[in-house]
C-alpha cells in the first residue's frame, strides 16, 4: 500500500462518507444544536486545516531531518517539500476534516446541557496541569534521554495551543463533554489503528533509539498513539470553542472589559 492509497482508505474515504451524511442531515433538517451556530461550521473545519498545516510543518519537517520517524521512497510520489513528502502535507490537512465532520455528526445527535454557572476554577486548574506537562516535556528534552525525543518533542509541540484552549473555555469543554468524548475516543482508535496497519506496512517507521520502546499491540508505539489523541484534541476542542455560542458571548465580555480599562487609562487625571 502507497502512502496516498493509505490517505484514500483511512481518510477520503470517511471524509466522503461523512460528507454524505452531513448533506442528508441537513436536507432532512437535522441541524446542529441552536448553541453551536454561532460560526460557520465547515469554516470552522476549514480554519483549522490551515492552522494545522501551518503549526505542524516545521515540526515535522525537524522531524524527519532529525530520524526520528522516516517514509520508504518506494511508497510516496517523490515530491517532497523539505524533508517531508507531499503525503504528509495531505495529511496535515485532511485530518482536520475528517476529525471536524465527525465532530458535527456527533453535535447533530446531541442534546446540549445549557452553559449557566459554569466552573471557572477548570480554566485555570487545567491550564496549571498542562504548563506542568510541558515544563516536564521540556524537562525530557533537556535532559539528553534518546529514549525520550519522540515524547519531548510531541508535548513541547502540542501542549502550548491545548492550554490556551483550556485557559479560554476549559468549563465549557467539560459541559460539552458528551460530544467531545464520543469525539475524542474513536477518533484515537480509529487513527491509532490506521497508524499501527502503515507500520505494519512500512509506510514509515518510528527510530527506536529515539522512542521509549513500548509498543501497542506489539506493532504501534505509544508516542505515536499520543501523536493522534493529542491532535484529535487540538481539533476537537478548537472546533468546538469557535462554533459555540457561549465562547463568542466570552469574547464579547473580554473585549467590554479590556474597553473600559482602555477608557479609565485613557481618562485624564484629576488636578
Amino acid at each position: 500500500m502507497t502512502y496516498f492509497g493509505f490517505l484514500g482508505i483511512f481518510l477520503f474515504l470517511p471524509i466522503l462518507i461523512l460528507l454524505g451524511v452531513d448533506w442528508y442531515d441537513r436536507r432532512h433538517g437535522r441541524d446542529l444544536p441552536p448553541t453551536m451556530r454561532a460560526f460557520p461550521p465547515y469554516a470552522a473545519i476549514a480554519l483549522h486545516a490551515l492552522i494545522a498545516l501551518l503549526y505542524t510543518t516545521v515540526w515535522d519537517n525537524y522531524l524527519v531531518a532529525t530520524k526520528v520517524w522516516w517514509y520508504d521512497p518506494a511508497k510516496v510520489t517523490g515530491i517532497t517539500l523539505g524533508w517531508v513528502p507531499i503525503e504528509e502535507y495531505t495529511f496535515f490537512v485532511v485530518q482536520p476534516i475528517m476529525s471536524g465532520l465527525w465532530l458535527l455528526f456527533i453535535f447533530r445527535r446531541s442534546t446540549l446541557p445549557d452553559t449557566k454557572n459554569l466552573n471557572g476554577s477548570l480554566r485555570w486548574w487545567s491550564t496549571a496541569v498542562m504548563g506542568v506537562i510541558w515544563l516536564a516535556s521540556v524537562a525530557i528534552l533537556v535532559s539528553g534521554w534518546p529514549n525520550g525525543t519522540y515524547l519531548g518533542l510531541i508535548l513541547v509541540w502540542a501542549v502550548p495551543p491545548i492550554a490556551l484552549q483550556l485557559a479560554f473555555g476549559a468549563d465549557i469543554l467539560w459541559r460539552y463533554r458528551r460530544p467531545v468524548g464520543l469525539t475524542l475516543i474513536p477518533l484515537t482508535l480509529f487513527l491509532g489503528a490506521a497508524d499501527a496497519l502503515a507500520i505494519f506496512d512500512g509506510i514509515w517507521e518510528i527510530s527506536l533509539a529515539k522512542s521509549t520502546g513500548i509498543l501497542l499491540g506489539g506493532i504501534l508505539p505509544i508516542e505515536e498513539f499520543l501523536f493522534f489523541f493529542v491532535t484529535t484534541v487540538l481539533i476537537t476542542f478548537g472546533v468546538t470553542l469557535v462554533m459555540a455560542e457561549v465562547s463568542h458571548e466570552r469574547i464579547g465580555e473580554i473585549r467590554d472589559r479590556l474597553r473600559r480599562r482602555g477608557g479609565r487609562s485613557a481618562t485624564p487625571l484629576s488636578e
